[in-house]
């Protein structure tokens, strides 16, 4: 079964002041709703390739919230989806290729709108590893579609994200249990002291990062938050100003163009 990046997940402070910063990068952003739990509250930047990015923040005191944890670093990128067909039958194939997730579980929230949104999720066993988030009510009632995905900066979709990770042959056996493909091969990027490894998906690739000396982003991702997501990179129709995108309103999120002409 085939698996497709669907959406990376944007931690901020304040919903409101975060829609204005990344609407002042040139992104149109549109207002998701409160999630069912009512732990937290969204808003989503939807691109031209069914990918999207999700502005999340908490309304209320959270422990028990997946996310919670990563409130003491503060604002930042801070895990990513994969998109299941049948989300019960992926999990039910990872298990037997050895990687044992949780759920299905039930989730969902309600746009302002009113419009009830359902889907089932799964965890995975490790935090190098995405969510599963499948969709129970159309995915198109959940993901913003028409005028919604175009932006200003001509962004058009996501070209791949990238994982500091621990250690990546354990991180890389994970990720081929998952998608169910064979594991690539591990390459030293000398002179940087990093070893990655890449999965390419149908959409999107996913870069495996493991830090060998203790500076730079992906150490300080993995002392400060654990494994998980650093940044992604962006299809982008054109060239977008020299110094885009602003870091400053960007909420500690590291985002590169990756140009599409």
């Amino acid at each position: 079964m085939t698996l497709k990046l669907d959406h990376l997940v944007i931690l901020v402070g304040d919903l409101d002041t975060a829609v204005e910063d990344y609407r002042a990068l040139g992104f149109t952003v549109t207002p998701g709703g409160t999630h069912t739990d009512g732990a937290t509250h969204n808003a989503l930047v939807a691109f031209a390739d069914g990918v999207y990015l999700e502005l999340i923040a908490f309304l209320r005191e959270a422990p028990e919230h997946r996310w919670w944890r990563h409130t003491a670093a503060g604002e930042g990128l801070v895990d990513f989806a994969l998109l299941p067909d049948d989300t019960g039958q992926v999990i039910a194939q990872a298990s037997r290729r050895g990687l044992n997730m949780t759920g299905p579980t039930d989730g969902g929230r309600q746009r302002p709108d009113g419009q009830q949104l359902r889907w089932q999720t799964g965890l995975p066993p490790s935090a190098n590893l995405p969510f599963l988030c499948g969709d129970v009510t159309p995915r198109a009632l959940r993901v913003p579609e028409g005028e919604a995905r175009e932006h200003a900066n001509g962004v058009v979709g996501i070209a791949g994200v990238t994982v500091a990770v621990e250690d990546i042959a354990v991180a890389r056996e994970e990720y081929a249990a998952l998608l169910g493909v064979a594991a690539p091969p591990i390459v030293n990027l000398v002179p940087l002291p990093l070893r990655v490894a890449v999965f390419t998906l149908e959409n999107a690739t996913i870069t495996l990062v493991q830090p060998t000396m203790e500076a730079g982003v992906f150490h300080t991702r993995l002392m400060t938050r654990g494994a998980g997501p650093v940044g992604f990179a962006t299809t982008v129709e054109g060239i977008p100003p020299a110094d885009w995108p602003d870091p400053a309103l960007a909420h500690g999120v590291f985002i590169a163009p990756a140009y599409a002409f």
